[in-house]
Order: C-alpha cells, then structure tokens, then sequence
C-alpha cells in the first residue's frame, strides 16, 4: 500500500498538482506586488497600512502551513492501508466469497475510508479557516484604498482614486489564492519528501562485478556456509546466528525447523537478499559476495511455495527468455506431467495464463514452475515448502521428478511434509538460527534425544527398521 501510494498520489502531486501550486505562486505574487505598488503610487498614505498587513499575512501563512503540512502527512498516511486492503481483497476475492466474508471486508473498506476522510477533514477545515482570514484582510485593503481616497480626495485625482478602488477590489481574490497557492507548495512539498525517503534506501550489491565466475559455474553443487549470520534490518536480531555446515556436491539435504528457526532465512540468504552480517557461503569455493547478484540469482533454481506465474502465454512464462526449443518445452511439460492438460487446450503452448495464473488450480501452477526449473537444470535446486499447498497426488509428481531429474544436483528442500524428505542423504535440523542436527535421517531417528525425531514423532510418520 506504500509503495503504490507513492508511485500513484504522491508522483502524481509532484508532477502536475506542484508545478501547477508553483507556477500560480509566482504569477500570483508578480499581481500582488504590482496591485500594491499602483495602489501606494495612487495613495502614497497606504503605505502605513500595508506593512503591518503584509506582515500579518505572513504570520498567518506560516501558522497555517505548519498545521497544514502534518495534516497533510496524517492524510497520506492513513492513505496507504486503503490501498492495500483494497488490493488484498481483488486477490483474495475467491476466498472471500468461499467463507462469505463479503459484509466483514466491506465494513473494514469502509472502516479504513473513513479514516482517512477524517484524517482529510481537517485539513478541509483549516483552508476554510485561512479562507476567511484572507477575506478579512482583502477587505482591509479596500477598506483602506477606499478611506485614503476619500481622505485625500482634494489632492488626488479622480482616475487615480478610480484605479486605486480597482486594483484594491482584484487584490482580495489575488492574496486569497496567492496565500493558499504559497501554502499548497510548501504542504506538497510532503510528497516530494516521501518520495525522497524511498530513493535513500539503501540498494542491493551490484548486478554484475568484473570478473564475472566461468559460464558454467557451479560444475560441482558444493554449498559451504562457515559462521554465516544474517539479520533482515541493521538494530534488529539475528535471523540466522552463526550457522556452519558443508554439503557436498549431489547431495539431497532436507532443511526442517519449527517455525522462526530460519529455514527460508537460509534460501533468502543463498539469493542474497538478505546479506551476510558476519560468516560467508561459498559455492564449489567461491564466495558468493565476489559475483554479481545477476550471475548468482541465474545459477540458482528455487521452485516457491507459491508458484509465480505472469500474464502471458505459457510458453512466455516456461521460458521467459526464449532460449528453449519447443521440444525442449514439451520434455519439460512431459517430465513434470503437464504434457496431457496442455496438449488438450486448443491453443497448446500459447495459451494465454492470466494474472497471478488465476485460470489455472495451484497443483498446474506449481508444476509449470517445475517445469520452467527443469528447463534451467541448474546445479543447484532450492525447493521452499514447494509441495505444502498442492494435494498428495501432484506432490508425488514433483518429488518423483526431482528424484529422477536432479539426481546429479544439489537439492536443498525445506519441507512440510516430512515424509518427503525421508530417502535425503542428510537433514539439517535449525533452531532459533542455529544448527542443531545434521546428519542422516535414519541416524537422528534413531536418536530418541533428537529434535528430528520428535518432529517425526508429531506427525504420526511410522517407519520400518
């Protein structure tokens, strides 16, 4: 809601709503100046009056742009969340209408509308209330243009008195808009502070660093994390506090944990997205701080557990770079059991997916993204809880897959369902961002003392000896 807060209101006030405060503020105070100076050259008395009432208008303006400007602030605040209930609630229609919550989310809509409007009321209030001063004092001016007029009308002539009480009934509308145009500028001016705000966050490291690693980088599937730590914001607590562990080329490691041990932490750290706070991971010896995020991201497969797919074709999002043939597509669709579902839609590889893959069940979802990861055949596989949305069926297709056409690569799987991780050479047990068992699975089952175990025991998984 933020984001699209700023990227929508806040660039739309610094692009037109600001030039346009400006460029009225500097017309405006171009008339109010020459409106005073013919007045004062008509009757120079009114000279007395328009010190002390431009003096007065300044104080006002900046009593009302101090209150403005939070008003403003408080405004664009409260904004935010009306945005991101609003698109919470477009995604998760469908799931909304299965529970019948429609009247629940409506009222939270109106809820965080009203909010805001009352956050937008004062705001309304205060520009009514420096509306009715600046009436007050464009009175005052031609209350005294008039006056001195009529006082001096022996010595001054009657043109001059004319254009005087002209020009003094145009200044009210004139400082009127001048003050609020003045105003407007310096409350807008939050936007541009906003967006400021975002183009100081810090950046992720460079995309690409000299010298890039060999184009076949990683040959080996080596993962090697020594001391490594990891926190998601600088002043908050370690995520991942000094974990070490080797795992070998070729080796299927199943990552378990409670929840809050660390165990998507870990593939995040892997992508660099979070980056290191102490300790290195290397991968086949190298250190994955000396290459670019780039060159890293596409050696690395991850197979989510939310599948991500993209308004497009299906042969768009199997091959977003259209570097495969379509008999490279097809193998793919063949091996993860898709090829029978595609081959009956009437347009095959191009049909069209809608956004998210609203068209398509979750279990086709996930199998197209391991598709699209068969297609990559990296050395390395990073699978987060791929298999915890989808039903036992298409979870048996994924996992028969992996064992099949991975077998030769590095797989690390952070599991839901610990029967699928059962037949893996090793299981890394995390705990509050530490390693607390890595070994076997038969061997941390026989261990009755082990966290494995009783995880194993919790979910009821019977084994034969």
């Amino acid at each position: 809601g933020r984001i699209i807060n700023r990227f929508s209101k806040d660039i739309d006030i610094c692009d037109t709503m600001l030039s346009f405060n400006l460029s009225a503020f500097l017309g405006l105070a171009v008339q109010v100046v020459a409106t005073v100076i013919v007045i004062t050259y008509s009757t120079p008395a009114f000279i007395i009056v328009i010190i002390p009432i431009l003096i007065f208008n300044f104080v006002l303006q900046r009593f009302f742009v101090s209150t403005s400007r939070q008003l403003k602030r408080l405004e664009s605040t409260t904004r935010s969340p009306v945005y991101s209930h609003f698109s919470e609630t477009v995604q998760g229609s469908q799931s909304i209408r299965a529970y019948g919550m429609q009247e629940v989310f409506i009222s939270q809509s109106e809820e965080k509308v009203d909010l805001n409007q009352s956050c937008n009321y004062p705001n309304m209030v205060a520009m009514r209330w420096l509306a009715v001063r600046l009436e007050s004092v464009g009175n005052l001016i031609v209350f005294f243009s008039a006056l001195f007029a009529v006082l001096y009308r022996g010595s001054l002539d009657a043109g001059l008195a004319g254009l005087s009480i002209t020009y003094a009934l145009q200044v009210t509308a004139s400082l009127n808009f001048f003050v609020r145009s003045a105003a407007d500028v310096e409350t807008n001016i939050v936007s541009v502070e906003r967006i400021k705000e975002y183009t100081e966050i810090k950046q992720e490291a460079a995309w690409t660093v000299q010298p890039k690693p060999d184009p076949l980088w990683p040959t080996k599937g080596n993962i090697k994390f020594s001391d490594y730590k990891v926190r998601y914001r600088e002043g908050l607590e370690l995520v991942l506090g000094g974990v070490s562990c080797n795992i070998y080329p070729g080796e299927k490691v199943g990552i378990v944990g409670r929840t809050g041990a660390g165990k998507s932490s870990l593939t995040l750290a892997l992508f660099r997205i979070l980056e290191a706070a102490g300790g290195s991971i290397s991968i086949d010896g190298t250190n994955i701080t000396s290459v670019g995020l780039h060159d890293l991201r596409s050696r690395l497969t991850i197979i989510p557990q939310d599948p991500v797919l993209f308004s497009g074709t299906l042969r768009n999002n199997l091959d977003p770079f259209d570097k495969e043939t379509d008999q490279a597509l097809w193998k793919a669709l063949e091996l993860s059991n898709l090829k029978p579902f595609v081959s009956s839609l009437p347009l095959g590889l191009s049909h069209v997916i809608t956004e998210g893959g609203d068209n398509l069940s979750v279990g086709q979802k996930q199998l197209i993204c391991l598709s699209r990861a068969l297609l990559r055949k990296t050395k390395i596989l990073i699978l987060d809880e791929a298999t915890a949305a989808v039903d036992l069926e298409t979870d048996e297709v994924i996992q028969k897959t992996i064992r099949s056409e991975f077998k030769d690569c590095t797989v690390l799987t952070i599991a839901h369902r610990l029967n699928t991780i059962m037949d893996y050479n090793r299981i890394l047990v995390l705990d509050k961002g530490k390693v607390k068992e890595f070994d076997a699975p038969n061997t941390l089952i026989q261990n009755s003392q082990s966290i494995f175990h009783s995880m194993v025991k919790d979910a009821g998984i019977i084994f034969s000896s």
